[in-house]
């Protein structure tokens, strides 16, 4: 299964709708959002994803009573654990206990937003991604990342190429 990575759009919805319409393109089967939507209204756009879809609260969303509602229920507290396509993932907003969790060997899959920089790497046997920023405010960089569940490789797409 090839998944999609987002984290840290704070509202900007062109980014955003340029997102959706790269993982619908992909056929990607599923997404994670790190954290960071912004405001409710994020689902304008994120309800147009033709795939499933699981989301963190970060630190910047703030009202989550609505994010909950318009999510349909797929934003949860961090630390979330889940299993997709027979891996194992924790997905966090903060970067402070990534190295941790992916040492830890527990997770197959360890995803994180929050530094707005994208970050590749393998630990051990474990895969950790911050697909950077996909809103572009902080580094003009607007990021997210696609992941193949069966190779266990990522690769980090610049939305405005």
């Amino acid at each position: 299964m090839i998944i999609g990575v987002m984290s840290d759009s704070h509202d900007n919805m062109p980014q955003i709708r340029k997102a959706v319409d790269f993982f619908n393109a992909r056929s990607v089967g599923h997404v994670i959002h790190a954290g960071d939507f912004g405001a409710p209204f994020t689902f304008r756009i994120l309800k147009d994803l033709k795939c499933g879809f699981t989301g963190i609260y970060g630190n910047n969303d703030g009202e989550k009573l609505l994010l909950q509602k318009l999510s349909q229920g797929r934003i949860f507290k961090q630390p979330h654990i889940f299993e997709l396509d027979e891996r194992k993932f924790v997905v966090v907003h903060e970067h402070h206990v990534v190295d941790a969790l992916a040492a830890s060997g527990h997770y197959d899959v360890v995803v994180y937003g929050h530094t707005h920089e994208a970050d590749v790497r393998t630990v051990g046997k474990t895969l950790v991604v911050n697909p950077g920023e996909t809103g572009g405010w902080l580094y003009e960089k607007s990021t997210i990342a696609i992941v193949d569940l069966a190779t266990m490789q990522a690769e980090i797409v610049d939305l405005n190429n």
